[in-house]
């Protein structure tokens, strides 16, 4: 008989899977307080990636594809892991799960003409919520369990 799964393991399974942008709110604004150009913004900000999601012992991969550009997120829980964002910024971040089932990203610039910010991930239903903040500026992405 195998052992019942724990807390941890429940939390992190419902990130599993294949995911897909079908909304945004105020993204295009929270990529210009972040330092995204104009051309790049006005792309990303017409596409709706696919996410796909994996842990394999421990080892979370996050692996984003559209059309134009594919971008891999890869990191372990309370581990700080250099990281580069979709748009080519580097960056140092930290994900942590919390109690209430909320994976976050706190992501701290390296360079001091970026900007922090940080990514809260959660799961309600049959939709991935990414909530990103930067300064002032609040965005969501809302995606859809394929």
């Amino acid at each position: 008989m195998s052992p019942a799964p724990s807390y941890l393991s429940i939390m992190q399974d419902q990130f599993l899977g294949k995911w897909q942008v079908v909304e945004s709110e105020n993204f295009d604004d929270y990529m210009k307080e972040v330092g995204v150009g104009f051309v790049t913004r006005k792309a990303a900000g017409s596409l709706k990636p696919v996410m796909e999601v994996t842990i394999d012992n421990g080892k979370w991969k996050m692996y984003s594809t559209t059309t134009m550009k594919s971008h891999t997120l890869e990191f372990e829980l309370g581990k700080e892991v250099d990281t580069t964002t979709a748009d080519g910024r580097k960056m140092k971040s930290t994900f942590t799960l919390g109690a209430d089932g909320k994976l976050v990203q706190d992501e701290k610039k390296i360079s001091s003409g970026d900007k922090d910010s940080v990514i809260t991930r959660y799961v309600q239903g049959e939709k991935l919520i990414a909530e990103m903040q930067s300064g002032n500026v609040h965005a969501k992405r809302i995606y859809q369990k394929l």
